[in-house]
């Protein structure tokens, strides 16, 4: 099949078996075996060259992308034997950015001293093929088609505030008291503040609570929260560090937000007909090994 598709690249069985190292006469048994097997005319000689019938182009074209996936296969052979390097580009949500994978940098530089990361913080959609990116970071409820996908870590919404306004306003017990209370709400695409929240015993409640401030981003609006201004909604990561430190208290703890809010997963995506190289392989094992909730996160 090699044989066949560079024949038809180099339009002559001479210059076919140049490049490949064959006689002539091996090369024309080669596409005569293959014709035989096909029981159709491959070929037809021109004035000056060979060209191929219909059905010889489009076997020329199933032979070489044949021969690319074999190359692929060798290369991905390859790969495991070598040292990680190269550059690395990756795209990520800002605050998922920030708030995980910016802290785990410097380690994995220091694990990885021949992986060069270029690490985009980016709040929008990223065509992964347009853009060139190796790893594209990204949080979902469903596994996008189309991408291959490795899930990494599980993704909670959860309720916050600091002591200093719970002091003030009261801690909520039942989903049912939060529309008496302020809040702080994300301002952007699907979400808002018509929720439907699971207790753990199956029970659901349907709540609509008002903003007293909407805010496009998360570390926003977590300090917001810090600072006594209500209640707000966030990822779990965006929230671990200051959860640690005392700085806010989660609420209702046993109840699941469903629908927009529901738990998601950040997962590592790149394209499914790309062989995933080393330099990504090794570092989606760190993000693995090391979970935001047991990352040293500074503040931001």
């Amino acid at each position: 099949m090699a044989v066949f598709a560079r024949v038809v690249q180099t339009r002559g069985f001479s210059a076919a078996a140049r490049e490949l190292g064959l006689t002539t006469s091996a090369v024309s048994r080669h596409v005569q075996r293959l014709e035989q097997h096909l029981g159709g005319r491959l070929l037809v000689r021109t004035t000056r060259q060979l060209a191929p019938t219909e059905l010889g182009q489009q076997v020329a074209q199933l032979c070489q992308r044949i021969v690319e996936e074999a190359r692929d296969i060798e290369g991905l052979g390859n790969q495991y034997r070598q040292t990680p390097q190269g550059k690395l580009t990756i795209s990520a949500p800002v605050s998922l950015g920030q708030r995980w994978v910016a802290p785990l940098l410097a380690g994995f530089a220091q694990a990885y001293p021949e992986v060069t990361v270029v690490l985009n913080l980016l709040d929008r959609f990223v065509d992964m093929i347009e853009e060139d990116y190796d790893l594209v970071l990204r949080i979902s409820r469903d596994l996008q088609p189309g991408l291959a996908v490795r899930p990494l870590q599980a993704v909670r919404y959860i309720l916050i505030a600091s002591p200093a306004y719970l002091a003030r306003a009261g801690v909520p017990q039942h989903p049912s008291e939060l529309p008496a209370h302020q809040f702080i709400l994300f301002g952007y695409g699907e979400f808002g503040g018509d929720w439907l929240l699971r207790s753990a015993s199956g029970e659901k409640v349907k709540v609509q609570v008002e903003p007293r401030m909407t805010v496009n981003n998360s570390l926003a609006m977590l300090t917001i929260a810090e600072q006594g201004s209500g209640i707000t909604l966030l990822p779990d990561y965006i929230a671990a560090a200051s959860l640690a430190t005392g700085k806010v208290q989660q609420l209702l703890d046993d109840w699941e937000f469903e629908h927009s809010y529901a738990p998601r997963n950040i997962v590592a995506a790149w394209h499914p007909t790309r062989h995933l190289p080393l330099k990504a392989r090794v570092f989606i094992d760190y993000l693995s090994a090391h979970p935001y909730h047991q990352t040293d996160q500074t503040e931001v």
